[in-house]
């Protein structure tokens, strides 16, 4: 729906929530004011739509969770994994060859890990969307 009026989804993640009956879906779209403002109201058409919060003026918390194959001899482990405790990220899966890592965080420090990854030889790589949630009390339940 949004592509087809011509705004890019960066990221887009989905979930249940705290209320199994509700999904969460978090868009990133870049934009002026003015395209922002079309988005929330292309969302707020649709049917199953329940609420349209654009969180990006709230002081919020965002993570993004990767998992990264990445090659590994023997002699690259301690190395590979010396970067992985410095991202407190963390080793999932080995095997003869390789190294399967995940790690969450802000897109940044996900990007930066990546880099570092690339002169071992990444396999594969697997990543959500950003997911975010506004720190301290929601509006809807702070006292009038």
């Amino acid at each position: 729906m949004l592509a087809s009026r011509g705004f890019n989804i960066d990221s887009l993640a989905v979930g249940e929530t705290e209320d199994p009956q509700l999904s969460r879906m978090t868009f990133v779209v870049r934009g002026d004011d003015a395209e922002l403002e079309q988005v929330r109201k292309q969302l707020d058409k649709l049917v199953t739509v329940v609420k349209v919060q654009d969180i990006s003026t709230e002081d919020f918390v965002e993570r993004d969770l990767m998992l990264l194959k990445v090659r590994a001899t023997p002699a690259q482990r301690s190395e590979i994994a010396l970067l992985v405790e410095m991202f407190r990220a963390r080793v999932v899966d080995i095997s003869p060859d390789n190294l399967m890592v995940e790690i969450s965080g802000r897109e940044s420090k996900i990007e930066a890990f990546i880099e570092l990854m690339r002169p071992y030889g990444i396999l594969e790589l697997a990543r959500t969307g950003r997911i975010a949630l506004v720190r301290g009390t929601p509006p809807e339940e702070r006292p009038a």
